[in-house]
């Protein structure tokens, strides 16, 4: 079997591509992540997944390349990376006792087929209410400055939810396996026949 692309050097999606035992390589896409006015965090993510995905095309032409985006929303406003420890702070206060939904972009293509798939994957957090002291500490212990929504659900940041809604959650760390084994089987995929 051809190998999959992963468009994306985060070791959290090659650690979750990695459990359907399909062999793939991953490589950086260049792509101006910068939303478009007015643009829906759903719109937003689907369309970053896709061009990630259509950024390699060139240099892969005959392989199937998977892309992904996440963006969280609270109180209607799209957040990103906090990317400095004050931001994440922030971040995480304007969680704390919220409902903030996360919209996960993921999208498969095959150039020399032209052939591409694009979904949008929702997860809802809940957060608890959290005191100064517990994002303080919370932060400075899992610096968490390159996770959309300032924290790992993976490891330390479970201690910051009440409840957590979706279908997939491997989604909140970025890549709806379940979707994309939807996606991979449509397209002849299959990682429980692949040997």
């Amino acid at each position: 079997m051809t190998p999959l692309i992963l468009a994306s050097t985060s070791p959290f999606r090659k650690a979750l591509l990695a459990k359907l035992e399909l062999p793939f390589i991953c490589a950086a896409p260049e792509v101006d992540e910068t939303p478009f006015p007015d643009e829906t965090a759903a719109a937003l993510v689907q369309r970053l997944a896709l061009a990630k995905s259509q950024a390699l095309a060139a240099t892969y032409p005959d392989h199937w390349i998977i892309g992904s985006d996440q963006v969280c929303v609270i109180n209607g406003r799209i957040i990103g990376k906090p990317h400095s420890e004050a931001r994440a702070r922030q971040q995480l206060a304007d969680s704390s006792g919220q409902a903030i939904t996360f919209y996960t972009g993921l999208a498969i293509s095959h150039a020399a087929t032209h052939r591409y798939k694009v979904i949008c994957e929702p997860f809802t957090v809940h957060f608890r209410a959290l005191s100064a002291a517990e994002i303080a500490g919370y932060v400075r212990k899992e610096q968490p400055l390159q996770c959309a929504g300032s924290f790992k659900c993976e490891g330390l940041g479970i201690a910051l939810f009440e409840k957590l809604e979706g279908r997939d959650p491997n989604t909140l760390i970025g890549l709806p396996l379940i979707a994309l084994g939807e996606l991979l089987r449509e397209v002849g995929i299959n990682p429980l026949l692949n040997d």
